[in-house]
């Protein structure tokens, strides 16, 4: 059981605010230089997070449940800042250098330089919790975990309050009570499907399609009436009711968006399905146009054969047994193929600085991935792996 200790309120009020890091990442990326600036940009990234014995008496107890989840929230600080200055307007790499607030990044130069990443959760072992889709460097202090729950932190399935789900209520409650009346047709009787001139197309070439040549009689004359003669078979019910399905759905289409309008341009039709839940329009969210597209286009990634056969080398993370000593092993990728598919993510990218894209374009660029020290360059529209080489024992020691 934890007590606050005295004196915290004031410090608060104060402006001084204790953290105390719950542990300190170990990943994949030893250095800032070529450390991908989001979390979903390299898949095979790798970190594990041992909770520290100075927070928690039993720190396992402390993670108990957690594996239910597949995705955790990782709250770090950017400690390799390397200067406490920042600024209202930063130029983020995407936008080659292009002013924005701070506040509209995820810049690591902010006045409380707070880092958000959303991790997947590989496994739970004791005290360790074994992360990918990482964003961070070796020896980041982690300062809080939770887990990422898509109802209460993604917009786009939240489920609307119940006033928000009544029109969805009412069209399904329509639907059902058309569904009851097709059934319940006299035999023989005539069902006249009425359609809007501008669905007679869509729906004569419907029923055509669902519906035996011989038990389908339509109006060549382009009468406003759809006839056809049914007799009450359990088949022909079926059929009958998708043909009221797709009418009643593209009307209901129509009327929404003529009420809509121009009034909510981004927004996304309703759902229609009566087994998922409605969504208001408050669910669906938009962000800056940058993000999707970018000044800084995606780059391919090439490698030489000296890099492929260099690469080849190192022995996967997960094969102890090999006892290989002069070979390179890596500690978190687990085979050639997820290295290749590591490098890509981040080069892919264009990891540089705005100033070595701009003033330093024929320069080598040089990162570390896990055990690997890999060199490249970059071309109009690429990026070459020319060397891969095993770290400098200093390095991989961070």
């Amino acid at each position: 059981m934890s007590v606050a200790k005295p004196g915290a309120n004031i410090l608060v009020i104060a402006g001084n605010i204790q953290t105390v890091p719950i542990g300190y990442i170990s990943s994949c990326f030893s250095v800032k230089n070529g450390t991908p600036r989001q979390p979903a940009i390299c898949g095979p990234s790798r970190a594990e997070l041992q909770i520290q014995l100075s927070v928690f008496n039993n720190p396992e107890h402390a993670l108990v449940g957690l594996e239910q989840y597949s995705h955790v929230w990782i709250i770090f600080l950017f400690h390799k800042n390397g200067h406490l200055r920042y600024k209202a307007k930063v130029r983020p790499p995407r936008l080659n250098g292009q002013r924005v607030g701070v506040y509209s990044t995820r810049s690591p130069h902010r006045p409380n330089a707070l880092g958000l990443t959303l991790a997947k959760l590989d496994k739970i072992q004791g005290d360790t919790l074994h992360l990918s889709d990482i964003d961070m460097i070796a020896g980041t202090p982690v300062l809080d975990i939770k887990p990422y729950i898509p109802e209460y932190d993604s917009p786009d399935t939240r489920r609307s309050y119940e006033e928000d789900s009544e029109p969805c209520n009412s069209n399904t409650d329509q639907m059902n009570e058309d569904k009851r009346n097709l059934t319940n047709l006299p035999e023989g009787s005539d069902i006249d499907v009425q359609l809007n001139t501008e669905d007679r197309g869509a729906a004569n070439d419907y029923v055509g399609n669902l519906l035996p040549e011989e038990k389908t009689n339509t109006n060549a004359t382009g009468s406003s009436h759809i006839s056809a003669q049914f007799s009450l078979s359990k088949d022909l019910s079926n059929v009958l009711e998708e043909v009221k399905a797709f009418v009643n759905q593209d009307v209901f289409l129509s009327s929404e968006s003529k009420n809509r309008g121009s009034d909510s341009p981004k927004t996304k039709p309703p759902l229609l399905e009566v087994d998922h839940p409605c969504y208001g329009e408050e669910a669906y969210t938009t962000i800056a146009g940058w993000i999707r597209e970018p000044p800084v286009a995606s780059l391919d990634v090439r490698f030489s054969l000296h890099a492929e056969r260099e690469l080849a080398e190192f022995i996967p993370a997960h094969l102890s047994g090999l006892s290989e000593s002069h070979r390179p092993r890596f500690k978190f990728l687990r085979s050639t193929e997820e290295a290749v598919a590591a490098i890509r993510g981040v080069l892919s990218a264009d990891p540089r600085s705005v100033y070595r894209r701009t003033r330093c374009k024929d320069k080598l660029f040089f990162f570390t991935l896990d055990t690997a020290d890999i060199t490249c360059w970059f071309g109009q529209g690429f990026a070459e792996v020319l060397q891969v080489k095993p770290v400098e024992p200093h390095i991989a020691s961070v």
